[in-house]
């Protein structure tokens, strides 16, 4: 939130069909508030407020959120290309994504604890030294994606594919594998998995 300019507060609102497209929204306060077909690619949404807010079919992407507080979002099926989520405040960070792209997106140094990811593409996102303890990867898509130095305990892998985890390199305590995907965590031995036996 930005204390030098009033703020101006949204809640309990619809938007729909608002097309920001390369705008700058400032000084903007949305509680429990509702966005749908909404498009904010290439829009600047730093410093402003979102929480208890459910974003559906919209566009993020490339959006700056730069100091963007959101607590309580949930994103369903949007397009969320290219995210710098690192950006965003520490303070008021948590979501839900539900069937939504988010390829080419960063969480590096995040804490995601808890954090669902449902029927979702991350392919090549960045997730290098986040916490994700207890987070659910449900039917998600993870080609490409990076867990360098992550915190990954108790996390649920079971129903995603196309990952790529190093043991070695992650905390992977209590995570949750399925015998189908445990090749995820081998693939830097180059081996050949028979699963017919």
């Amino acid at each position: 939130m930005n204390n030098s300019n009033d703020n101006t507060l949204h809640q309990d609102k619809v938007f729909a069909g608002v097309n920001y497209t390369e705008k700058t929204l400032m000084n903007r306060e949305f509680v429990k508030c509702e966005f749908i077909n909404c498009d904010f690619s290439n829009s600047d949404l730093s410093d402003n407020d979102f929480v208890d807010c459910h974003f559906k079919q919209c566009n993020f992407s490339l959006t700056l959120l730069r100091g963007t507080g959101m607590k309580d979002v949930t994103f369903t099926g949007c397009k969320i290309l290219g995210i710098d989520f690192s950006k965003c405040n520490k303070f008021m960070f948590s979501f839900v994504f539900e069937s939504s792209y988010l390829d080419y997106s960063t969480f590096f140094g995040t804490k995601l604890r808890k954090t669902k990811f449902l029927n979702c593409t991350l392919k090549e996102t960045d997730f290098e030294g986040a916490d994700l303890t207890a987070s659910v990867f449900d039917n998600c898509d993870l080609t490409g994606t990076s867990f360098i130095r992550s915190i990954l305990e108790k996390t649920d892998f079971r129903t995603s594919r196309n990952f790529n985890i190093d043991p070695s390199e992650n905390n992977i305590k209590r995570a949750k594998f399925s015998t189908l995907n445990l090749a995820g965590l081998l693939h830097k031995y180059n081996l050949d998995i028979d699963y017919e036996n």
